[in-house]
């Protein structure tokens, strides 16, 4: 797209379909149009010309289908922001998107809803990577409370993954919370001291 107003580019990937519909766009421009014009809409008069075209455009098929709210065409880039994040891209890909500079701005732009915030919630739940650390080195036979740590380390990774495996039910719940439980178990072995 071309630069915006913070003299940022905005990267907007498409797929195929839209990649059709600018094709088309283009096929429709008069022919005396220059082949270097960076506008994918024409603006015959000015440059407003084209804005005032699409707001009436959106204004038409909003009365025509019966929604009483005020939408201009730049809610669009709110919509697609918002939407991006749900769809799983990262923030700063979020910010990227939108040519922002700040994420203050990109947060203006995008509705966090507390629906949102529990499937985060949720997801981090599933995937409870400080529950179950992978272990650093391979174990070493350590013998007294430490060979016990260890131990139970080894045990509560080796749940944490086959408890990864499962679908989400009451068998997954019952092992996170039997992890949750050894998590605790190996601090406390921690705290005790060779005999």
């Amino acid at each position: 797209m071309p630069i915006g107003k913070l003299k940022t580019e905005r990267l907007v990937p498409v797929d195929s379909t839209v990649c059709e519909i600018v094709n088309r766009l283009r096929s429709l421009r008069p022919p005396d149009t220059p082949t270097t014009n960076r506008f994918l809409l024409v603006r015959p008069r000015s440059r407003y010309s084209v804005t005032r075209m699409v707001r009436t455009a959106l204004r038409d098929v909003v009365r025509a289908v019966g929604i009483a709210t005020r939408i201009v065409p730049h809610q669009f880039r709110h919509t697609y922001g918002t939407e991006m994040l749900r769809a799983g891209v990262s923030f700063a890909a979020v910010m990227k998107l939108l040519g922002h500079k700040s994420p203050h701005m990109t947060m203006q732009y995008v509705e966090i809803t507390q629906q949102d915030l529990q499937r985060e919630f949720q997801l981090a739940r599933s995937q409870p990577r400080h529950i179950a650390p992978h272990p650093k080195a391979p174990l070493v036979n350590r013998t007294g409370i430490e060979g016990v740590a260890d131990s139970l380390l080894a045990a509560q990774h080796v749940l944490e993954m086959f408890r990864r495996t499962l679908p989400n039910g009451t068998p997954r719940n019952r092992l996170a919370r039997l992890s949750n439980r050894l998590t605790k178990i190996i601090a406390e072995t921690r705290k005790l001291h060779n005999p």
